[in-house]
């Protein structure tokens, strides 16, 4: 008998020392994907910063420079007041979403959620759609009120900047938010009533500190976003505002000061990492507390007719707020007439689609090398290149990270820094790198989707690694000692429950590459164009073809990534995700 347990014992041993050396195998693979393509491009940056600076004297005239100081504040104020909004729009909807279930719920679920998946360039689109000189809004207006004049003026103006974030955003407080709130058990604040606490009593005594860091967590990815904005500022701040971001992006191909820009880019990075950090750490304790519970069903409790009025109103704000800019989006599209000052009270738009069949041809006098449909086919092969590669790297990884291992908790943190660093700078690094020996990738295809594989690996791992953590880790043993290996258990046992997970990564990585536009921009080549800046490029130009087409584009990428989101809620597992 003793034998017997011996011989287990030594087999158990064994299977665990393979694990290990398994477990530190995948390891080196993300790891070399970081040094290779991430910090030696940000090492590229750090030097480039330094290269005229012989002391901290210059460090300090460099960073005390009245642009520099005035894009930092403006790029830090911007976003706390972005992320304060967005907070105050976000909230109320959490808390439907949280704790009734009524009619239309999943579809709009599914509606708020499509902003945050499109690329920045298209929620600028959509706001210039609703908004802008020609939008929306300002035709009807001028239609029926027999106007001279445009009365929405929000293009090169604040305000659009706002709004337009925390239509980017929301989603975010919906979603961290509203699944922490859902796991809340209802009898624990029951039993505060029964104890004589009132409903304000209860709320602030026991919902909102089990919410808080959830909403600690939801607040800070929402500043780090708003903090590396680009797209938005660029196209509806125009050249009034800058955050750094744009400012790197304008030092580095309107000015050609590499050394300015690589400054600012340091800059970023040490803000941008240190907010990752503490997010990591917040996300993670907040991941915790909840990573056994899994969504339960909304309780049925009754709904008066004050529950019907605050759901009725709350959906419509968000319906307004959150749809309306992609309605306004599609029906630009397909109306021609563009406000000009000596036409306006004689413009009457007219259905057509001709800005649809242009994107088949390329014209003469084209701001494009390719016609836009070569375009869309360079785009789509970039986003399956880069979801391919960022599956076959994120699935190993994400298996490690649910071992335990002594490389753990140095290793996570650094697979999640590219989310800290903005797009710019990536393109930055990647412009200074590969664009000589002994990697000269400038002319390559390759570079954009290894750059987008980058930007969307640490959303694929988090969308990946809380259904993973949920495996009870018994399971793999009793499959182990009745002999099966890691790869029995792997196909087994574990990827049958991670599949539909796997399927909402790889949609999450086709998206974000699809609509890409901060590093692309200072990547792409004329001859090989994106969508997103195939659409920049046209919003920046006048002339009503340019225009049509830049909301043709715009509506067709809406689509896609609606279709990517409305597939994500359908086959999602029914667990708390980052994303």
């Amino acid at each position: 008998m003793e034998r017997s347990n011996d011989k287990l014992t030594t087999v158990q041993t064994s299977k665990i020392k393979t694990q290990l050396g398994l477990t530190n195998i995948l390891w080196t693979v993300p790891l070399v994907l970081l040094i290779i393509f991430y910090f030696y491009p940000l090492l590229a940056i750090l030097e480039k910063s330094l290269s005229n600076i012989k002391s901290a004297h210059d460090i300090v005239e460099i960073i005390s420079k009245p642009y520099v100081i005035k894009t930092l504040w403006f790029t830090i104020w911007q976003a706390t007041l972005s992320t304060i909004l967005t907070l105050i729009v976000g909230l109320p909807g959490a808390y439907i979403f949280s704790h009734y279930n009524f009619f239309g719920k999943h579809l709009l679920r599914v509606l708020t959620t499509i902003p945050f998946v499109l690329p920045t360039v298209v929620v600028a689109a959509s706001f210039e759609a609703i908004l802008g000189t020609n939008g929306l809004l300002n035709t009807l207006l001028i239609n029926y009120l027999n106007l001279g004049f445009s009365p929405i003026v929000l293009k090169h103006n604040l305000w659009s900047i706002l709004i337009a974030h925390v239509f980017y955003n929301t989603t975010i407080i919906l979603r961290l938010v509203g699944d922490h709130w859902q796991t809340i058990d209802p009898k624990i604040t029951q039993a505060s009533y029964m104890l004589g606490a009132n409903k304000w009593k209860s709320f602030s005594k026991i919902t909102l500190p089990i919410l808080t860091p959830s909403i600690i967590s939801a607040s800070l990815l929402t500043f780090i976003f708003n903090f590396t904005s680009f797209g938005v500022i660029l196209i509806l701040g125009g050249p009034t505002f800058s955050t750094i971001e744009v400012a790197i992006y304008r030092q580095t191909i309107n000015f050609f000061d590499l050394n300015l820009a690589a400054i600012l880019s340091i800059i970023q990075l040490f803000c941008t990492l240190f907010l990752t950090i503490v997010y990591t750490l917040i996300s993670y304790r907040s991941t915790t507390m909840f990573k056994k519970n899994k969504l339960p069903i909304v309780s049925n409790k009754k709904v008066n007719w004050h529950n019907k009025i605050l759901i009725f109103i709350i959906s419509i704000l968000l319906v307004i707020f959150l749809v309306s800019p992609l309605l306004a989006l599609a029906i630009k599209s397909i109306f021609t007439g563009q406000i000009h000052n000596e036409v306006l009270q004689h413009m009457r738009p007219s259905y057509t689609l001709n800005y649809y069949k242009e994107l088949f041809i390329n014209r003469r006098q084209s701001v494009l090398f390719t016609s836009p449909l070569e375009t869309m086919i360079f785009s789509i092969r970039n986003a399956i290149i880069t979801t391919i590669i960022t599956l076959t790297i994120g699935i190993p990884t994400t298996w490690v990270l649910t071992r335990k291992s002594t490389l753990k908790k140095i290793v996570e943190p650094l697979l999640m820094l590219p989310l800290g660093t903005s797009s710019v700078t990536l393109g930055l690094g990647f412009l200074l790198v590969f664009s000589k020996p002994p990697l000269n990738l400038r002319t390559s295809t390759m570079i954009l989707p290894l750059a987008h594989t980058l930007i969307a690996f640490p959303f694929v791992i988090r969308s990946l690694l809380p259904v993973w953590s949920q495996i009870n880790p018994q399971i793999r043993q009793a499959a182990s000692m009745l002999g099966a290996n890691n790869l029995i258990v792997w196909f087994r046992i574990e990827l049958p429950i991670i599949a539909r997970s796997i399927l909402v990564a790889g949609i999450f990585a086709f998206t974000i590459s699809l609509g890409e536009f901060g590093a692309t921009i200072l990547l792409s080549r004329p001859e090989f164009t994106t969508i997103p800046m195939a659409i920049y490029r046209y919003l920046s130009l006048p002339g009503e073809l340019n225009y049509g087409q830049a909301m043709a584009l715009s509506t067709i990428l809406m689509c896609v990534s609606g279709l990517s989101i409305f597939c994500i809620e359908t086959i999602r597992p029914n667990t708390i995700s980052e994303f």
